[in-house]
């Protein structure tokens, strides 16, 4: 890849420039979706289940929706404000007649996307932490996930952007795709009991699965072998996706 890091970054800051400006619109409907899961359901639901996981069920709840936090925050930015900046604002367009290429215009969108994963992670944090939720020193070993995870979402989000041409396409990006990511992937409840050993190797192939489990081994200060999978499984597949985004995006803003 023929990258200029300040290049990079200054996609990166047009589009920090940009938020500034209306990120109280922005930061509201992500980041406050899963506190109101957590309050809803932590809440409601675990009146009346007094434990899961060994822990209550708040307790259980609050890493797999920090995971959530981060992923919107990528998704969101990955999605339709690269499409707008594609298709109908041209941004991209007038960046090339700059010395910057679409390797950095790529890089740039994919740093701010776990910017704004840290955002809504970060913010998500402090409230569990508020909520006492956050098990100290241990949990702090959990943050390094927060861009981690941020970096696996964008790298979906920006490969599947590249590659449609109707913005009408991304409600199955969410509703297909998102949505049973976050129902299924041992947020609500332990996949281990519900699932049998054939269904468990299927489950190995949802994304959200891994920063979940990373996240709530962290939360519970635990380190096995499956963590190392995780790690692999989360850093290969985003730069398998990646790839294939860069080749997208030479072929969308060169021809």
């Amino acid at each position: 890849m023929s990258i200029s890091l300040p290049h990079a970054l200054a996609v990166w800051r047009r589009n920090a420039a940009m938020y500034r400006r209306t990120w109280w619109l922005n930061i509201l409907p992500n980041f406050f979706e899963p506190v109101l899961y957590l309050a809803a359901i932590g809440i409601g639901v675990g009146g009346y289940i007094s434990q899961m996981g060994g822990m209550s069920y708040l307790q259980f709840l609050a890493p797999g929706l920090l995971c959530v936090a981060a992923m919107n925050g990528a998704s969101f930015e990955v999605t339709y404000n690269i499409f707008v900046r594609l298709t109908f604002e041209k941004s991209y367009d007038a960046m090339l007649t700059t010395p910057i290429e679409p390797d950095d215009v790529l890089v740039g969108e994919v740093l701010w996307a776990i910017t704004r994963s840290c955002i809504y992670g970060g913010c998500f944090f402090v409230v569990i932490g508020l909520w006492g939720l956050v098990p100290r020193p241990a949990a702090l070993l959990a943050l390094p996930l927060i861009p981690l995870t941020g970096l696996l979402f964008a790298a979906f989000g920006v490969a599947f952007t590249l590659r449609i041409p109707n913005i009408d396409l991304f409600s199955f990006y969410f509703t297909l795709f998102l949505t049973p990511l976050f129902l299924f992937s041992d947020i609500f409840f332990p996949l281990k009991d519900r699932l049998s050993g054939a269904w468990l190797w299927v489950a190995e192939v949802l994304p959200l699965l891994h920063p979940v489990r990373m996240v709530r081994a962290a939360f519970a200060g635990d380190a096995s072998l499956v963590l190392l999978w995780d790690l692999v499984y989360i850093l290969a597949l985003s730069i398998l996706l990646l790839a294939w985004a860069r080749r997208s995006i030479r072929r969308r803003l060169t021809s």
